[in-house]
């Protein structure tokens, strides 16, 4: 299906492009456009002005901070998270999970910006960030803000970042001993998740986050408090996942019964937590 007629604009500066964001009502942010050109191909979102951000070279750098922390621009791509010596030496945790997503094709367009944007419950990066405690900063009209993932992720396809903004620098704590873990029953070999799971272990209590079960990542609390004396054996990891499933209300779709998403929830959690474990030590 064509796309409706859309005015484009490619600005060379960031100030300009949340200038533009802030004059057009109904105008969106063009990261790479794996996502919002199938949505506007399909009439679900018709937005009257596209902002393309792709000269915005200062979204695309990746660093580490002095504070060890790592500083992924907002249009880094797949691509680059894998290849990026900074995040192989600091969280190589995401240059695998980028690495997970879909062909080589939409790695080289796709940026984790627009990932974490899209908020897609399906997506890889939002319960992986969640579970590494990442911090979001979003610019706009009145300058930069910071928020944690928890206020982030809103619900499905909505995020903190409201009409004007964008979101700018995506800032991952520095890991210490952590180990981290990504665990995920995909739709074929390159499709999106059934239901995903993300651990990272730093030796107090795992941090674990659940996706696809709910419009944001879902943190097992439960879990997490069972496993906060350290002993992460397997048989203690499993029975602190055993009931976390029932607490949760995922969908139910063509793919997957609610039910069988229960079942994975507790599955991966175990998955993913023992192998954060494990690189951990």
């Amino acid at each position: 299906m064509l796309l409706r007629e859309v005015a484009y604009a490619r600005p060379r500066t960031l100030e300009a492009a949340v200038r533009l964001l802030g004059e057009h009502e109904d105008a969106r942010a063009l990261a790479g456009g794996q996502s919002l050109t199938n949505a506007m191909k399909q009439r679900v979102g018709s937005p009257a002005v596209l902002v393309d951000l792709a000269e915005l070279a200062e979204l695309r750098r990746i660093d580490r901070a002095a504070d060890g922390s790592l500083e992924l621009g907002a249009m880094a791509t797949y691509a680059q998270i894998v290849l990026s010596p900074e995040v192989s030496s600091t969280h190589p945790i995401l240059a695998e999970v980028a690495h997970q997503i879909a062909d080589v094709q939409v790695r080289n367009r796709g940026t984790i910006g627009g990932n974490v944007c899209w908020n897609d419950p399906t997506n890889h990066f939002p319960p992986l960030l969640a579970a590494l405690e990442a911090r979001m900063t979003i610019t706009g009209p009145n300058g930069e803000r910071e928020v944690g993932y928890d206020e982030f992720f809103v619900g499905v396809f909505m995020t903190a970042a409201g009409p004007g903004e964008l979101l700018t620098k995506i800032t991952v704590p520095a890991p210490g001993a952590c180990g981290s873990a990504f665990a995920s029953v995909p739709i074929g070999k390159d499709g999106t998740c059934i239901v995903n799971a993300a651990a990272c272990v730093d030796g107090g209590a795992p941090r674990i986050a659940i996706g696809c079960v709910a419009g944001v990542p879902e943190r097992a609390t439960g879990m997490e408090q069972a496993l906060a004396g350290g002993d992460l054996s397997p048989e203690r990891v499993r029975e602190a996942a055993r009931g976390l499933g029932q607490a949760l209300d995922p969908p139910s779709d063509v793919h997957a019964s609610a039910e069988y998403r229960r079942h994975l929830a507790e599955v991966l959690a175990v998955r993913a937590t023992l192998q954060a474990a494990g690189r951990a030590a």
